[in-house]
């Protein structure tokens, strides 16, 4: 066996051949992906330098002076001016109705009748009474004067009898008699005086009585209070009504020549809300309409709970288009304390600055400038500083401008162009 393995052809070693070619082969390869590697690094560079020099093209709008009025939109319902609940201050039946709900009326107009027998008898019953406390008074006058006759005449007998005593044609017992008698007729006369006085007085009671219930017998007649339109009826013909039930009333009635509106408005509005602010009011069922109205009155002093301040706007309603109860929305007009700049919602961006926008200098070139917002009005806002009026700025800014920066200006702005109805 050994021999035959000796007998064998020994293969020869190998060349270098296969390991030139794996070594050029390697080298190749790298050669390859460093070429790779160069022409990647080549195309960003060639993208950062072209993205350096990039000339964007951009909208831009100008940051419009807002002078006028603040517009603060708030909901609130209408109100009847005054609303009288008429209740009834005479008993019995109700013997004629003049009006029905929706019935127009006049102040001082009949509604009402309420036949009240009682009530009559008892002012009938009065003014006799009157009648007597005066034959009275005229016989306690009658008394006065008598008594006066009699204090006359007793004075005369008295001087006479005084007289005659002095002269001894007189006892002083009869002087003495005289004089008391006097002094008798004196207090009988102020007796009938003071029943006089008591006559006068019992007359003054038993008139104020009568004046009672001829006054309770004056609301048999129910009138309007004022000019308005009826609103509630709960009676009809031959209905019973007593005089100071305090339950439910007989009728209402509404003014409605002005209406009233009441809104709460917040706090940050609530210091330039004074009596004389401009309301403008629309009714969503109403469309195209509009009313004028003025704040009148307000309750000064804000709602701890909701910090609101409770205000009232008037409004005029000749033609009684509007009615109590709709719900409404008020635009108060309320005077603004400084000028302020005004620009579109799209063109503010929010990082890590805060709210900045972009403005366009004269030179063509971008600076980001840091914004404080006052009133936030949807489309459009508010600014309190930051930004002067009159400005250029980008609309629809995109997040990677750099100050500095060169841009090129469309010459058309389709969507940024109407700021002052975005405004509204």
């Amino acid at each position: 066996m050994k021999a035959h393995d000796a007998g064998e052809d020994v293969p020869p070693p190998p060349g270098k051949l296969p390991f030139l070619l794996v070594v050029l082969a390697g080298a190749g390869l790298l050669a390859w992906g460093a070429y790779g590697h160069w022409q990647r690094d080549a195309e960003a560079t060639a993208t950062l330098e072209a993205i350096r020099d990039l000339v964007p093209q951009v909208r831009t709008v100008t940051a419009e002076r807002a002078e006028g009025p603040l517009d603060l939109v708030l909901p609130g319902e209408m109100q009847a001016f005054t609303t009288a609940a008429i209740a009834a201050r005479a008993t019995g039946y109700i013997a004629e109705r003049r009006v029905d709900i929706g019935s127009r009326v006049k102040g001082g107009d009949l509604l009402l009748r309420i036949a009240a027998p009682d009530l009559d008898q008892q002012l009938a019953q009065a003014e006799a009474q009157v009648g007597q406390l005066k034959a009275q008074l005229l016989q306690a006058q009658a008394q006065v004067e008598q008594a006066r006759a009699n204090v006359d005449l007793a004075n005369l007998t008295n001087n006479r009898t005084t007289t005659l005593a002095v002269q001894g044609w007189a006892s002083r017992q009869n002087a003495d008699n005289a004089q008391a008698g006097v002094l008798s007729q004196a207090a009988t006369l102020a007796a009938a005086e003071a029943g006089v006085k008591v006559a006068t007085a019992n007359i003054k009671a038993q008139e104020a009585v009568a004046d009672r219930l001829k006054a309770l017998t004056a609301f048999e007649r129910v009138v309007a209070p004022f000019d308005g339109v009826v609103t509630v009826r709960n009676v009809d013909v031959g209905d019973l009504v007593r005089a100071d039930n305090g339950g439910t009333p007989l009728l209402s009635i509404d003014q409605d020549n002005t209406l009233r509106i009441t809104v709460n408005v917040p706090q940050n509005d609530a210091v330039g809300v004074k009596p004389g602010v401009q309301a403008v009011i629309t009714v969503p069922q109403m469309p195209g309409k509009t009313f004028g109205g003025f704040v009148e009155r307000s309750s000064v002093a804000l709602n701890a709970a909701s910090r609101t301040l409770t205000t009232q706007v008037d409004v005029p309603n000749p033609d009684r288009l509007l009615r109590a109860g709709l719900y409404a929305y008020v635009t108060l007009k309320i005077p603004r304390k400084a000028p302020s700049v005004a620009v579109p919602a799209e063109a503010t961006v929010f990082n890590s600055n805060g709210l900045q926008v972009a403005e366009v200098g004269p030179d063509g070139r971008v600076k980001w400038r840091t914004v404080q917002v006052q009133r936030d009005l949807g489309r459009t806002l508010e600014l309190e500083s930051g930004l002067p009026a009159d400005s250029q700025i980008i609309y629809s800014p995109a997040p990677e401008l750099r100050d500095g920066q060169a841009i090129e200006r469309l010459k058309s702005n389709p969507e940024a162009a109407p700021l002052r109805s975005a405004q509204r």
